[in-house]
């Protein structure tokens, strides 16, 4: 099993163009963590993201005509340097999980998708701010399109939540000498 989830992030890696030579190692309470040099900041992240407030959905879109959940997280950190993969469930198994008391801005949530009883990841969201009675994300919505929601309280997310990762932001190799 340790073996498979190696060579998925791996190949996940390899897929997204990514420097395979990156130190990957698996932190003792669970998830892959890959590491880079660091020199963006969350706040630039999360800057980044709240551009493409309103841009709509699209299904499998990961560009800025239009988005789903996976290809606007994809999208935001492949055009910052940073280290990602297209799919939801992929995303899920990258950073180091977290518990939801814990989350920080810049952490991504992990939800199910439509089915709320499915097991499986089906949506990701980008946690944008947390406070009293708030965590704030941003997301693809199918209806809204890029929109930022309250999951504290939410009829349709709490139910739906999985986990919270919170990765290392830092830019591919090859944009480190840039």
């Amino acid at each position: 099993m340790l073996i498979d989830r190696l060579l998925l992030v791996l190949c996940c890696l390899f897929i997204t163009g990514q420097d395979v030579y990156s130190q990957v190692t698996k932190p003792a309470d669970s998830g892959y963590i890959v590491s880079y040099d660091s020199t963006n900041t969350v706040d630039e992240i999360l800057d980044f993201a709240k551009t493409f407030m309103g841009t709509p959905y699209r299904y499998a879109g990961s560009t800025p005509s239009g988005f789903d959940c996976s290809g606007f997280i994809f999208y935001v950190m492949d055009q910052l340097g940073l280290p990602a993969v297209r799919t939801s469930w992929g995303l899920s198994e990258l950073g180091k999980t977290v518990m939801l008391k814990e989350v920080q801005p810049g952490d991504l949530l992990f939800f199910k998708g439509r089915n709320v009883n499915s097991s499986q990841v089906g949506h990701v969201g980008l946690v944008t701010e947390v406070g009293e009675g708030k965590i704030l994300f941003i997301h693809a919505s199918t209806s809204r399109g890029i929109v930022e929601d309250n999951l504290v309280g939410s009829a349709y997310y709490v139910p739906r939540f999985i986990k919270a990762k919170r990765m290392n932001y830092t830019p591919k190799l090859e944009d480190v000498d840039k």
